[in-house]
């Protein structure tokens, strides 16, 4: 793992069961950030993002941190070796950080002469319209770490995650429960279908990163082939379906902009045939509810084949429909 040094701002390598203490940061990619190339020489300094860079190492030394992780510039995504380790492992690299600094660049300054009740009710309400909120990578960023401190665009903290009057506020812009959100419930006993509902409206840049930002909320490795597009997400699908018997996960219909496109008529097209696997989270947008049904009775698992997925499933006998 390589993490930057919050006095030197300089790269350092350690060992997986020799990693010091260290904070992370989580943010939204803008203009100029600085990479791993660019931290080899002078010019990391002259792009916007360093600003960022610095105001993170300082915020982490003032809180006894000698070490930091950001995703800009601890990467190398020149080697796709490396980037594919990255991806894999990041869910735990935010998970062990003593500290995440979630820095939200399009929340505005606190104004100190505004009157208090005033200024929380716009800190709050530009808070939750953040983009912070809306990206696919930043869902594990703020699941993952025991502690998660916000700041504003002028490095101002603003409260953390586990703060009563913020994480009720996070709860309704992210659909996620506040036990889940606080820690108090594990991921394990989320169904398949909550969890793909929490991405069901956040975007990544790349189509095949909407799967991988996943990967560690799933608790499963997948290898990266960028280009493949949406075939991304079913073999996360897939890859699922080896380590869970959670039915939850063909739970999933038309999102409401595909519903809005269905043709008057009952005749199906294309566009509206589905097989068992979703096309994407946004499937899930309506199953957050959903729960798995838990037969404790020995059955057959249910696999994918080279004819389709194999399962068998109950059927039962609705009182009201006949």
């Amino acid at each position: 793992m390589r993490l930057l040094h919050t006095q030197t701002l300089e790269l350092e390598e350690f060992l997986e069961n020799a990693t010091p203490a260290y904070a992370i940061l989580s943010h939204t990619w803008e203009q100029e950030e600085v990479t791993y190339q660019d931290m080899q020489g002078p010019v990391g300094k002259q792009k916007a993002g360093y600003t960022k860079i610095r105001r993170c190492c300082e915020q982490a030394a003032q809180d006894g941190y000698e070490y930091v992780w950001i995703d800009t510039c601890c990467i190398d995504k020149g080697s796709s070796a490396e980037l594919s380790e990255a991806i894999n492992s990041m869910y735990v690299w935010y998970k062990n950080a003593k500290t995440c600094y979630a820095y939200l660049a399009d929340v505005e300054p606190i104004d100190k002469p505004l009157p208090e009740l005033l200024h929380l009710s716009r800190s709050k309400e530009s808070f939750k319209k953040s983009k912070w909120f809306t990206r696919g990578w930043t869902l594990q960023e703020l699941i993952a770490p025991a502690k998660v401190e916000f700041y504003a665009r002028d490095w101002v903290s603003f409260g953390t995650k586990s703060d009563l009057d913020l994480h009720s506020a996070i709860s309704e812009v992210t659909g996620i429960d506040e036990v889940t959100l606080t820690g108090g419930r594990n991921l394990r006993e989320v169904s398949i279908a909550k969890k793909m509902s929490w991405a069901s409206k956040r975007v990544t840049t790349r189509t095949e990163d909407i799967a991988y930002c996943l990967i560690g909320i799933f608790g499963v490795n997948l290898p990266l082939l960028y280009g493949e597009g949406e075939r991304a997400f079913i073999r996360l699908q897939e890859e699922i379906m080896r380590s869970s018997d959670d039915q939850s996960l063909f739970a999933w219909g038309l999102t409401t902009q595909e519903y809005d496109l269905l043709p008057s008529t009952n005749e199906k097209t294309s566009s509206t045939l589905r097989g068992f696997l979703a096309r994407s989270p946004a499937a899930f947008e309506h199953s957050r509810n959903v729960v798995p049904y838990r037969n404790w009775e020995v059955s057959r698992p249910y696999s994918m084949t080279n004819q389709g997925l194999c399962m068998e499933l109950p059927v039962i006998q609705h009182d009201n429909f006949k």
